[in-house]
């Protein structure tokens, strides 16, 4: 693992104290701490990060700062990694971050900051260039719509519901008990069926689950 510089805005001060802790154990150096998108982006240049974490409700508002904070940051820096947490399943803001297709973001409910390895594990992914988002997220969205992707098979769909949390194909083949070939050749049909042809811009994985996602 590769050590991280790592920015942490949240307004409470005790929740940013222990994400600082869990990642400074986790080997990465949190260059900032700020409590609001205003700060944020006043320390930006000095902190210099590789990825943000931010709440979603921030002051002054407590409505979705955090969200245009990410938004702003995806254009003017798109460098960044960014980790949104929320309090709450909010579903029209984990869209918003994840429509550009882009990778190296991810949406988790607080309480998965209760669970250290799978937080950990989430920014590392993220500075991987996955996307990663909470499972209870994913339910909400899914729950909201028709079955958007009919063509697929029952094991591409829980492929491509694996990808959606962000896991790599080996992780996939082990939470299958398949092998990592049988998950390639899903993924592959996976995109085939979806028109999602290799251009070297895109990043796939992503595009794959907006697009069961969002039709």
């Amino acid at each position: 693992m590769t050590a991280l510089r790592v920015l942490v805005a949240d307004d409470s001060v005790l929740l940013r104290e222990g994400l600082a802790r869990v990642l400074t154990e986790a080997g990465h150096d949190v260059v900032a701490q700020v409590g609001s998108a205003d700060e944020l982006f006043a320390t930006l240049a000095e902190a210099d990060p590789q990825l943000v974490v931010l709440d979603v409700r921030m002051p002054p508002d407590f409505r979705d700062e955090g969200v245009r904070a990410a938004l702003r940051l995806r254009s003017e820096r798109p460098e960044i990694g960014i980790l949104l947490l929320s309090q709450y399943v909010e579903v029209a803001y984990a869209q918003e971050l994840l429509g550009s297709g882009a990778g190296g973001v991810g949406y988790l409910l607080k309480d998965r900051v209760a669970s250290l390895d799978e937080l950990v594990d989430a920014v590392d992914r993220i500075a991987d260039g996955g996307a990663v988002l909470d499972p209870e997220v994913i339910a909400q969205l899914i729950g909201r719509r028709r079955d958007p992707l009919a063509s697929l098979t029952p094991r591409e769909r829980e492929v491509l519901q694996y990808m959606a949390e962000g896991r790599s194909n080996t992780a996939i083949a082990r939470a299958m008990f398949i092998g990592v070939g049988a998950v390639e050749k899903n993924v592959t049909a996976i995109f085939g069926k979806l028109g999602l042809e290799e251009t070297g811009a895109d990043h796939r994985r992503v595009l794959a689950v907006l697009a069961w996602l969002q039709r």
